[in-house]
């Protein structure tokens, strides 16, 4: 069927309820709006699933979540895993708590245990209680840093990261395989209860998610020294991060924490940000302002569901608030993990770092001078997590931190997915640390660059909506990939990986040899003085992402050469 018959058989079909139709009766003279809502399924790709919250086949609603849930819980019930159950976390996001209670009744309609939170959590808890509780799986239903018109589906596996290869796959069949949504199974909240398949995990979960962070803590004479005058404000943007940060850093002892009024109750419409993202300048707004009237020592802003944690802090040389990059603040971690725990001899002859490829490669510099591993994955965190399972499987090495430059990070292994609770409480910690020396965490990040080099990285996105917009975007790929540059911004490319085809390229001999990582439509230019860039299409938005990064002998020079380079990439987008 077209997008139109499709739409009509919505219409016409009993499986659909009267508020579905009558929303999709207000389109029927917007035959582009049809199209954009039925031209497809909404995939359920590597990540679950991310869309416009909205009724049509190619948007988050409850038909879109109950089918995803049925695939998975086909796959559950093929594993003969279906005993050990589910567990759901959602955030603050509209629909968030409607769509996980359709999932959890889906779960239990097919006889599957399904454990789910009484209220918003971020999503590093569901990680944590997921193995807590021994589930087979998890879910979580959350669209991240997203604008507030989308939300999203995620899926776990019991070692607490996002699902992978192969199984990603497996899971992603068996929900394609699901056609019939009058094959979708549910029940009612009351009956699954009366079953024993439906059950509120209690506030017991919180108090072991908060000892294990506590049990993180490397320096807890700093943090008593300095927390009774150390100054924090903190805006969980609408979102899930407010009650347990403020928790951690009052258990820890902090004392004077300043939350941003506008922005600390939970609202999915986010009426002070157009983008809850604390990637965006935008959002710091009012937490900066705040910050200016207490003489804050550090601004913290969380995503909705709490997993990224964005940083600025107080330049007492200039006054002014320096704003803290993904890859800065994980490089200032890395380095205050790594220095910590030698200091008190509690670095293993086995452990190590993992990033991402498009993250900040001062890591590399670090990891060198603390004589421990850096493995470099697939861009996304999951990856990140499958890592720490493969640590444990095979001991081949003991996980030291974790992060990637889109302001995630992990201390520790009780989640497996990036926790914007613990890097709250690390990021206090390592502040405390360093101004017990007479340091501020500006102070620092200038030591870091003085003593590694002087990195910086960028990111230019094209956005590409719709139907149009994704072939667009495909045939960028196709165009770069065809056509490998031998310059880019006045860099000579070493070499070309193209992960997809599993290839890496060495451009002065020709020579090719595989490129080590799972195959994924990823391409990857190494440049000559340790400046690169890479291409991917965003697996959550309808996006095309040019990462780029530099070395400079000093500030002004690395800001030259990223010009330079930003302004190649760009004509590589057009």
């Amino acid at each position: 069927m077209n997008a139109r018959e499709t739409y009509e058989f919505w219409l016409s079909s009993p499986d659909f309820d009267e508020a579905a139709k009558e929303e999709l009766r207000s389109i029927a003279d917007d035959e582009r709006e049809i199209e954009d809502r039925f031209y497809r399924e909404l995939e359920f790709g590597t990540g679950g699933l991310r869309g416009v919250i909205g009724m049509g086949t190619n948007r988050m609603n409850i038909y879109t979540v109950r089918k995803a849930t049925q695939g998975l819980a086909n796959y559950i019930l093929g594993a003969g895993t279906q005993d050990k159950g589910v567990a759901v976390a959602f955030d603050s996001r509209r629909m968030s708590p409607e769509f996980a209670d359709e999932a959890a009744r889906c779960l239990a309609a097919n006889g599957i245990l399904a454990w789910i939170f009484p209220s918003l959590r971020p999503t590093p808890m569901l990680s944590f209680v997921l193995r807590e509780l021994g589930c087979t799986a998890g879910i979580v239903v959350t669209a991240s840093h997203n604008p507030a018109e989308y939300n999203g589906y995620k899926v776990y596996w019991e070692d607490g990261a996002q699902v992978t290869a192969p199984r990603d796959h497996e899971i992603i069949a068996e929900v394609n395989a699901v056609t019939d949504y009058a094959q979708i199974q549910t029940m009612t909240r009351e009956a699954a209860k009366a079953a024993g398949l439906y059950r509120e995990i209690g506030e017991e979960m919180d108090n072991r998610y908060m000892a294990a962070l506590k049990k993180l803590v490397l320096r807890p004479e700093a943090i008593q020294s300095e927390a009774s005058r150390f100054k924090i404000v903190y805006t969980p943007l609408h979102g899930t991060g407010n009650l347990p940060v403020r928790r951690i850093l009052r258990e820890l002892g902090f004392e004077k924490v300043y939350v941003v009024p506008e922005q600390e109750l939970p609202d999915g419409n986010f009426p002070t940000v157009p983008y809850p993202n604390p990637e965006d300048k935008n959002a710091f707004a009012l937490a900066l302002g705040l910050a200016k009237e207490v003489d804050a020592d550090l601004v913290l802003a969380t995503d909705p569901d709490a997993d990224r944690l964005g940083v600025y802090a107080k330049d007492r040389a200039t006054g002014e608030y320096m704003e803290f990059s993904g890859n800065m603040s994980g490089a200032l971690l890395m380095e205050y993990e790594l220095s910590q725990r030698k200091a008190l001899r509690r670095l293993p002859e086995n452990g190590a770092v993992v990033t991402t490829i498009v993250s900040g490669k001062m890591s590399k510099r670090i990891a060198e001078a603390y004589q421990v591993g850096l493995i470099e994955t697939l861009t996304g965190f999951k990856y990140i997590g499958e890592q720490i399972k493969f640590f444990e499987q095979n001991h081949a090495h003991t996980y030291l931190f974790g992060y990637e430059e889109s302001y995630g990070c992990l201390v520790g292994t009780h989640a497996r997915d990036k926790d914007a609770v613990v890097a709250v409480m690390a990021l206090c910690e390592a502040a405390a640390y360093y101004s017990s020396q007479g340091l501020t965490l500006c102070d620092q990040m200038r030591n870091l660059f003085e003593k590694y080099g002087y990195y910086k990285e960028g990111l230019c996105t094209v956005t590409l909506k719709g139907q149009d917009g994704a072939k667009r975007i495909a045939e960028m790929m196709e165009q770069i990939r065809a056509e490998v540059p031998e310059t880019v911004g006045g860099f000579r490319v070493v070499q070309f990986r193209d992960y997809r085809a599993g290839m890496q390229r060495d451009c002065a001999s020709g020579k090719e040899s595989p490129a080590g990582l799972p195959a994924s439509n990823v391409l990857y230019f190494a440049l000559e003085d340790e400046a690169w860039c890479c291409v991917r299409p965003s697996g959550t938005e309808p996006k095309i992402k040019f990462y780029i990064g530099v070395r400079g002998k000093d500030d002004a020079d690395a800001s030259a050469k990223l010009e330079a380079l930003t302004a190649a990439v760009q004509k590589l987008a057009e």
